[in-house]
Parts: structure tokens; C-alpha cells; sequence
């Protein structure tokens, strides 16, 4: 199915896979909004798509509910509908075994890359319900499949209980036309890599997946028929193992 016409709100959209998956989308002729709380990254990342309509941008905490809100109002407004909403905001911290992890990063692990979640499926499920459809995509993590040591706690906790919560809402709104797929990837060459507690050698992150190709997982998805549902996809690099 083509997606020309179609519209794309995605957040942490100013770099990485969120960058990826925007432009990927806006190349096949979506009309896409992003957003991020670096408004001067956002406006960078927009600049990359050169072909019009031009991508259009907001800040936006997803940890903080009003601020999703406003932000979900304000995307439907601009581009009348929310066909496609991908949540790829998260985030890690260097310091994260247990012996070292401060409670105040546990709790912002989790506000954005779990509680943003629900914040944003809070806030575009209830027009999506109005229209009986619509597909949301969840950046997860093989990390919220089976516990990784290198990922740590907290981001491990943060990725089962988004997982959790794609499934557990997708079960709910498919009576309504709605589609939720969790996407996890393995190693992905990303910022996040810089907050690896042991810096990655430029050989090891050649081998990862790269935004792009999480990008085409997602508009793969995109593109196939409303009757059509991908509950779950395990994407990873060829050396990493997955069980």
C-alpha cells in the first residue's frame, strides 16, 4: 500500500532511529511531525529532508502528560489526522548496574521510555478510536524481551513493561481498527551508544543495525493492508544473539 498522503507523528525524531524512521516515512510521501526536547537538534534533523511537504517539528518532554497532550492537539490541528504515531524517544544512563544506579535516573529511565509511552498512546489513541484506525509503532528493545546485562536494570525494566504495554493495549484496540507493533532491535548505531559505560570500538558499531534499517522495518509495517497486524518484531545484527 502506498503511504503518499499519509501522516506520521514521531517522537525523539531529532537523531538515531527516530531521525531514521521520519525521514524514511517523509520519503515515501508522508506528511511527518517530530519531536524532542532539543529544539535546535529538531530543526537540524528536519533540514535533512529537503523535498516538500517539510517535516515539521515540536519540543516535546513525553515523561511530562500535558506536554503530550498539547502536543498531539497541536500535530492533529496541523496535519488533520495521526495515521501513523512511532514512539522512538528513550534513553539510557552510564551509570547503570544496580550497585551504581542512582534512584533519580531509575525514575527518568522509566518516565520516558515507559510512562512516555502511555503518555503518548493517552494521547492519540482517542482520535484514532473516532476514525476506527491507525498504527502505532513502539521503538522497543531485545532488551524488553529477555534481561541484558549491558543494557542495565533499569533500562531492561523500562523496555518489558513498554513491550507489556504495546501487547496489552493492541489487544484492546483492535476492535477499533488499531494497530500496535513493538519493534525490537538489538545493537543499533546510535547517540545512545555514547552513554555505554565502556566506549564502542568504531569496528563493533560498523556490524550493528543502523537507523535505517530499523526505519525500513517501520515503513514496511506501514504499508501493509488495515486488516494486517505485526503484534511483535525481533530485528538484530547478525552476530548478536536474540534467546
Amino acid at each position: 500500500m502506498s503511504l503518499e498522503g499519509k501522516t506520521a507523528l514521531v517522537t525523539g525524531g531529532g537523531s538515531g532511529i527516530g531521525l531514521g524512521v521520519a525521514l524514511a516515512l517523509a520519503r515515501e510521501g508522508c506528511r511527518v511531525a517530530i519531536c524532542g526536547r532539543d529544539a535546535e537538534k529538531l530543526r537540524r534533523a528536519a533540514a535533512a529532508h529537503a523535498a516538500p511537504p517539510s517535516i515539521l517539528t515540536r519540543t516535546c518532554d513525553v515523561a511530562h502528560r500535558a506536554d503530550v497532550e498539547r502536543l498531539a492537539t497541536w500535530a492533529i490541528q496541523e496535519m488533520g489526522r495521526l495515521d501513523i504515531v512511532v514512539h522512538s524517544a528513550g534513553i539510557n544512563i552510564a551509570k547503570r548496574k544496580m550497585c551504581e544506579l542512582d534512584p533519580a535516573d531509575f525514575d527518568r529511565v522509566l518516565a520516558i521510555n515507559c510512562t512516555g509511552f502511555y503518555n503518548l498512546l493517552y494521547a492519540v489513541l482517542p482520535d484514532m478510536r473516532r476514525r476506527r484506525g491507525g498504527l502505532i509503532v513502539s521503538i522497543s528493545s531485545i532488551a524488553g524481551k529477555r534481561a541484558l546485562p549491558l543494557a542495565g536494570p533499569a533500562y531492561c525494566a523500562s523496555k518489558f513493561a513498554a513491550t507489556a504495554l504495546a501487547t496489552a493495549v493492541g489487544l484492546e484496540e483492535r476492535p477499533n481498527g488499531i494497530r500496535i507493533t513493538s519493534i525490537c532491535p538489538g545493537e543499533v548505531e546510535t547517540p545512545i551508544l555514547e552513554q555505554r559505560p565502556v566506549p564502542v570500538p568504531a569496528e563493533r558499531r560498523a556490524q550493528m543495525l543502523h537507523p535505517e534499517d530499523i526505519a525500513a522495518c517501520v515503513v514496511a509495517i506501514a504499508k501493509l493492508p488495515p486488516n494486517v497486524l505485526v503484534p511483535e518484531l525481533i530485528v538484530t545484527p547478525l552476530y548478536q544473539e536474540y534467546l
